[in-house]
């Protein structure tokens, strides 16, 4: 995370760690935004051209007739499922945005190839670490498994392998080296 900021700033991104907003508001063609520091409550004002707001995803589960069925769901709106994506209900299946996991089209592609395949009598298993994730900035940056962090936290041995995004063959092609 540290390079990838180091290459964000580069572009002229500037990061305010630590720091929530308040507030917004638009003046004289400018937006104003309201900070104020997590730990410290000092305050500030900043001038930006655009505000993009992110919030989180959550999955849309809500006027489907679930209840009425008797499928309940999480408080996060979820719907729980078993290994075979079924619900409370055995002829129900649910997969990918409206289930516990990250809301990737490529999670729920490789569920419901594996709910359909359940379906039929097959095997029923995904590896969840084995799910890319990435970040759409410029560049990208994306990661699959598990991180030290996590394996550290488990008490599992693992090696750590690094590859300059420099020395890629894509990255020499496009000239465009920065990365990880």
């Amino acid at each position: 995370s540290k390079q990838f900021q180091r290459i964000m700033s580069k572009q002229g991104i500037k990061f305010k760690l630590n720091t929530k907003v308040t507030a917004a508001r638009k003046e004289n063609g400018k937006v104003m935004v309201s900070v104020e520091g997590v730990k410290d409550g000092k305050t500030d004002t900043l001038e930006a051209d655009v505000l993009l707001v992110c919030v989180g995803r959550r999955p849309f589960t809500n006027n489907l007739g679930l209840e009425e069925i008797g499928i309940e769901k999480d408080d996060r709106g979820r719907v729980p499922v078993n290994s075979r994506f079924q619900t409370v209900l055995p002829n129900i299946f649910a997969i990918g945005d409206c289930i516990q996991g990250p809301m990737l089209a490529h999670k729920a592609e490789d569920e419901a190839i594996i709910c359909a395949e359940g379906m039929v009598g097959g095997a029923v298993h995904i590896d969840y670490n084995c799910v890319p994730s990435v970040i759409y900035t410029h560049p990208e940056v994306a990661w699959v498994g598990k991180t030290e962090e996590d394996l550290k936290a488990e008490g599992v041995e693992f090696s750590v392998g690094k590859f300059p995004f420099a020395a890629n063959s894509r990255a020499k092609c496009n000239n465009d080296t920065d990365g990880l």
